[in-house]
């Protein structure tokens, strides 16, 4: 029998073949989150709080290895992903940024956007609609940069 992180992303949706920052805090959710993004081809480095991705981050792109997605959790500690994507926006980070948040209230969303955040999920988040999401915006940026 199949499970839903067996089964194939369809090519409209992956593989991703991206590096990407996830920041999450919660020990449960790492584990399933990276396996997530992984099965769906890319490379994943955590940050366990807000202030080592916004130091990791800076740490890629100084180096010439920037990553083109960042999945931010909004309540971590250190630095929360608001005050984290806040920074990292200030300092010129222009690749999507995609907030994730257990409360998925109307205000949260419009926090998320007014902080800089490109897009929004709740959790629990289900691979394909996590998949979906990060294709369409890494699609668009790749797009971007193609035509600049």
């Amino acid at each position: 029998m199949l499970n839903a992180m067996d089964a194939p992303i369809s090519p409209a949706h992956g593989p991703l073949d991206c590096r990407i920052l996830l920041a999450e805090d919660d020990r449960d959710h790492q584990p399933l989150l990276c396996l997530m993004l992984e099965k769906a081809g890319s490379e994943v480095t955590i940050a366990e709080n807000g202030r080592l991705a916004v130091d990791l981050a800076c740490e890629a792109r100084n180096a010439g290895r920037p990553f083109e997605l960042i999945v931010m959790d909004l309540q971590m500690p250190v630095l929360d992903g608001l005050s984290a994507t806040r920074e990292l926006r200030a300092d010129g980070f222009s690749s999507p940024i995609i907030a994730l948040t257990a409360r998925a209230v109307s205000t949260d969303r419009d926090r998320c956007f007014a902080a800089g955040c490109d897009d929004f999920l709740s959790k629990p988040v289900s691979r394909f609609d996590l998949v979906r999401l990060l294709a369409a915006h890494l699609k668009r940026t790749r797009l971007a940069h193609a035509t600049s």
